[in-house]
């Protein structure tokens, strides 16, 4: 479900994301209206470990809901990008329709080695799923190391 009916309510919701996770040390996080109906979220999360999640977000909205229209998230730790996620078609490849366009770039081969991304959509927001993915893969596994 979609809880946005605007911008504005989206907004919001993106500017308090480090009130509502912990883990986050900062973000560059700016949604910027780039038309009647269109807008544009980019930036980073950063979080306390290090890794960052890059975040480009297309946006359009009519009768009243909110949707993106397409979206790339990148996850790095330091220099190293460790995957991707991103709504480009790839109908050709029928291990990926379950999720169809959803899916998540992963080693090895990042570029070409895709598999389905259930946790994504078209109605926002999808940022919770990703940050409380690098929480439990990325995160407690740094807490683990240097425990």
């Amino acid at each position: 479900m979609n809880p946005f009916r605007s911008l504005r309510d989206y907004e919001v919701w993106i500017y308090s994301l480090p009130e509502r996770f912990s883990e986050i040390a900062h973000s560059t996080l700016l949604l910027v209206q780039r038309g009647r109906q269109l807008a544009e979220l980019t930036g980073e999360i950063v979080f306390s470990a290090g890794c960052r999640l890059v975040v480009y977000e297309r946006l359009t909205w009519d009768a009243g809901t909110l949707f993106i229209e397409g979206y790339g998230y990148e996850v790095w730790q330091g220099s190293e990008k460790l995957y991707w996620y991103d709504s480009q078609p790839h109908p050709a490849d029928a291990s990926l329709a379950s999720t169809d366009p959803h899916h998540k770039h992963i080693p090895p081969d990042i570029k070409r080695h895709r598999v389905p991304a259930p946790g994504l959509s078209f109605h926002p927001p999808n940022l919770p799923f990703l940050i409380k993915e690098i929480e439990r893969d990325l995160l407690s596994s740094v807490a683990r190391n240097a425990g």
